[in-house]
């Protein structure tokens, strides 16, 4: 494609578009100056193929490329295939072990389905850093080493925290961001994203670009998302996340549940939604228009993002007869019973399979709380020995339904 063809809008327009949400950037006027020359830059973001499971918080900075790929910018993917043998030390109080190769494809194999979901497929990159890590020989590493000092390295909170409390940092975890910031000087990175808490490594890439002469990357730093309880980072182990392979209708009543306050920030964070339209949504609110139908639009298009309209308007219609109307949907998930005949004490394994309920004690913590339905009638302890019966619906807490089918 040519030029004009990829780059359709203003640098002014792109600046805006690109800052929207993000943490901080280093820095806004070099920015300014890559963009002016309308060519397509280089956009890098390297994974740490350790965590496979995407989910909404992991995706603010890949919604931040996509955007950035819609303004005609080109996105390349760094799995960290070399530096997964180390494993980032950031935020941990001791050394992570190693990743084997196959455990570091496996889960890169995992991440770009996921990732796929977001980005454009035809316009990304996706690169082991292997690639040119493995190809240094010890006079390169010796190079790349002596580009920093071990005091710059202890800077990072990590490392000061387990050199005062004397625990063992290994040599080879001082490479990690040398490592990281040698995939910029590969790529020749016009720019590379990270969360707000990756900004010693990102930096890192910028000074090592200048020591090996090429044109400083810009740094670009998304927050961290808040989950589902507005208080903790959005975190599977916290059970506060959505996940981006979630069901649609799962997925549309979670956005239902983020909490008022943090509305226009999804907005931001969790939408390609053009920033003049983020403040068009800031003001209703503030001139009082409600929440709750502010969340309406906003749960349709996340969930439209990740599963198309046709998915969304489905979850949509589901989440309006079963929480909106209080009524039983058509489209309640299905699952066998267990036998020909079975008992709701003998369905509660196959319910945690599903994933419904976390154990036996928090169903008939459920139960005694009046919080069970069975075919739209309330029931309690007394139903344990009950029989459940083909085609009966089950309604746990006020958002999970679950359909009984002959075995």
């Amino acid at each position: 494609m040519t030029k004009e063809a990829e780059i359709k809008k203003s640098p002014e327009e792109q600046l805006k578009i690109i800052l929207k949400g993000a943490a901080d950037c280093v820095n806004r006027e070099e920015l300014l100056k890559k963009l002016e020359k309308g060519t397509p830059l280089t956009v890098k973001l390297g994974l740490d193929p350790s965590a496979p499971d995407i989910h909404l918080g992991h995706a603010v900075v890949l919604r931040k490329i996509k955007q950035m790929q819609d303004l005609g910018h080109r996105a390349v993917i760094v799995i960290g295939d070399f530096t997964g043998k180390i494993g980032d030390p950031t935020g941990k109080s001791k050394g992570r072990t190693a990743l084997s190769d196959e455990q570091v494809r496996a889960n890169a194999a995992t991440y770009c389905e996921q990732i796929f979901k977001v980005l454009d497929k035809d316009k990304t990159d996706v690169h082991f850093n292997s690639e040119w890590l493995a190809k240094l020989t010890f006079e390169d590493v010796i190079r790349l080493a002596s580009t920093t000092t071990v005091a710059r390295i202890l800077e990072r909170d990590d490392f000061q925290n387990r050199y005062r409390n004397q625990t063992p940092i290994g040599l080879h975890e001082f490479f990690y961001p040398l490592m990281q910031a040698y995939d910029s000087v590969a790529l020749q990175a016009d720019i590379e994203l990270g969360g707000s808490d990756q900004t010693f490594n990102v930096l890192m890439g910028r000074n090592l670009q200048k020591a090996f002469g090429q044109e400083q990357q810009i740094a670009l730093f998304m927050p961290i998302l808040e989950g589902l309880d507005g208080v903790e980072k959005m975190s599977k182990s916290l059970g506060n996340y959505i996940g981006v392979s979630e069901d649609a209708s799962v997925m549309f009543k979670k956005v239902m549940e983020v909490p008022d306050e943090l509305i226009i920030r999804y907005f931001e964070l969790a939408t390609d939604e053009h920033p003049d339209r983020v403040e068009e949504i800031r003001k209703e609110l503030e001139q009082g228009k409600n929440p709750r139908d502010v969340k309406y639009e906003l749960a349709g298009i996340i969930t439209a993002l990740y599963h198309g309209e046709e998915e969304m308007k489905a979850a949509r219609n589901f989440y309006d007869q079963a929480f909106s109307k209080g009524a039983i949907p058509d489209d309640v998930p299905e699952t066998a019973l267990p036998g020909e005949k079975a008992t709701l004490a003998e369905v509660i394994p196959v319910l945690k399979e599903q994933g419904l309920i976390q154990s036996r004690n928090e169903f008939t913590r459920l139960l005694k709380q009046g919080g069970v339905q069975l075919d739209g009638e309330k029931i309690g302890m007394e139903a344990l020995e009950q029989e459940v019966a083909a085609g009966s619906v089950l309604k746990i807490g006020k958002k999970k339904f679950l359909r009984f089918v002959k075995a």
